[in-house]
């Protein structure tokens, strides 16, 4: 049996056909009771029963119409629905959104940038000034009942930031992505989830209206990086659930590929996955709900005559301080942490020829002003084992960010945030600031 959103076509198609038969009823029952109520009395005038005729006719002709009425919408909604080949309930979802985008130096990536990188020797200024399109989103859900014997939700969703194609238009003509896609059952004290998703142990990111390519505070605190993975929870009931979690993910070092190179790279080359296992607690419902976790991560690396092995510790939460106000972020420390999203600013090992030590983390606060109105701000922090970071590479990075979102009504949304970004080299910190304008609406 099918299960669908509350907000589904079904759901409303249903809520239409209860309102058509209580009208139904209204006209078959109530009026002829209405009838017998006015029915002239003995010795009355014929003026009396004309007039109570009248009266019965003008209710019979309102309910008439809003019957009417009822058959329209019923079937409008009946023909906007939208259904997959084995007739399970499709809903999509999307965010269409134009960036407009300010740097005043040097960075890794001009639209939603994570890295200062430092000035080359040029006459050309290196402050810049541009326009993009490709953090726009779509996805699709679908659910199910009565799958393995709990409930079933699929969904995926994919951006346009998977590069872009070689020519005139370059990052006006965006290459698709996925993201995240996951296959999850779920029951009344746990679930199993197959696809690609963030890392159990570091599953929260930041609100942002600029950053939605990329996560805020990439390379500087977040391990974001959407894996594939096969992933089970048990969770206990109550007021207060605790949870047990673990994860077998694909172990890859996060190093940049060729437009058509598919070799496995140097983790994959020890014949191992990943393992993650993580222990939470979550309580509150909806925007009073809360959530802290912790766990560990384990995954190999190959370098030159050896296999060695890579680490994290990691905590993460997300929690409502009060109606409209929370904060958000998590810590890490641990070993050759590039391939869960940057980890070690995007450098996975040292001098030593061993996984680059490494730690980081970030917070934010954010709170909702006005019905319409959102703003926050935070920090983030990656800060590698300095003295076996490789030469040149980077040895600090910083980001700071602020924004504020605004949802005027209807899907139309307007964001801005202000991103400062500080890398520090052996020859000194380089600097870069971000500002972003995003336009659009959301379905």
């Amino acid at each position: 049996m099918m299960e669908t959103p509350v907000n589904s076509v079904p759901w409303r198609a249903a809520t239409s056909s209860i309102a058509l038969l209580a009208l139904i009823l209204l006209a078959g029952v109530v009026l002829p009771m209405e009838l017998y109520a006015q029915r002239p009395a003995s010795g009355s005038s014929a003026d009396s029963a004309r007039a109570a005729a009248d009266s019965l006719a003008a209710r019979l002709r309102r309910a008439e119409e809003a019957i009417a009425l009822l058959h329209q919408q019923l079937g409008e909604q009946a023909s906007t629905a939208v259904t997959t080949r084995s007739r399970m309930q499709l809903e999509l979802t999307g965010r269409i959104a134009v960036h407009s985008f300010y740097n005043d130096g040097r960075v890794n990536n001009v639209d939603d940038p994570q890295i200062a990188r430092p000035d080359s020797a040029s006459s050309i200024p290196s402050s810049a000034f541009g326009m993009a399109i490709r953090q726009t989103t779509l996805g699709a859900v679908i659910t199910a009942r009565d799958v393995l014997g709990g409930r079933f939700v699929g969904d995926i969703d994919v951006d346009f930031f998977g590069g872009q194609q070689p020519s005139s238009g370059g990052r006006n003509f965006p290459l698709m992505r996925v993201r995240t896609a996951r296959g999850t059952v779920k029951w009344p004290n746990g679930e199993i989830m197959v696809g690609q998703e963030s890392p159990l142990i570091v599953g929260v990111n930041p609100i942002t209206p600029a950053a939605i390519g990329t996560p805020d505070f990439a390379t500087a605190g977040n391990l974001w990086l959407w894996l594939p993975q096969a992933r089970g929870t048990i969770e206990t009931s109550g007021r207060v659930r605790f949870a047990l979690q673990g994860a077998v993910i694909g172990n890859i070092t996060g190093d940049g590929v060729g437009t058509f190179d598919t070799d496995a790279d140097a983790a994959e080359k020890t014949g191992r996955p990943a393992g993650e296992g993580r222990l939470r607690v979550r309580w509150g419902e909806d925007e009073r709900a809360g959530e802290v976790g912790c766990g560990g991560h384990v995954g190999w690396v190959a370098v030159p005559a050896a296999t060695r092995q890579t680490n994290a510790v990691a905590c993460d939460a997300h929690i409502s301080l009060m109606s409209g106000v929370e904060i958000r972020g998590e810590a890490y420390s641990g070993r050759g942490l590039r391939g869960l999203g940057g980890g070690g600013i995007s450098q996975n090992i040292g001098r030593s020829a061993a996984p680059l030590s490494d730690k980081g983390g970030w917070g934010q606060l954010n709170v909702d002003v006005h019905p319409v109105v959102r703003v926050g701000a935070g920090f983030g922090e990656d800060q590698p084992d300095e003295p076996d970071v490789p030469a040149g590479g980077r040895l600090n990075n910083q980001a700071l960010a602020a924004y504020t979102i605004i949802k005027p009504g209807g899907p139309v949304f307007l964001g801005v945030e202000l991103r400062r970004l500080t890398t520090r080299y052996a020859t000194g910190s380089v600097r870069n600031n971000h500002i972003s304008i995003s336009t659009g609406f959301e379905f």
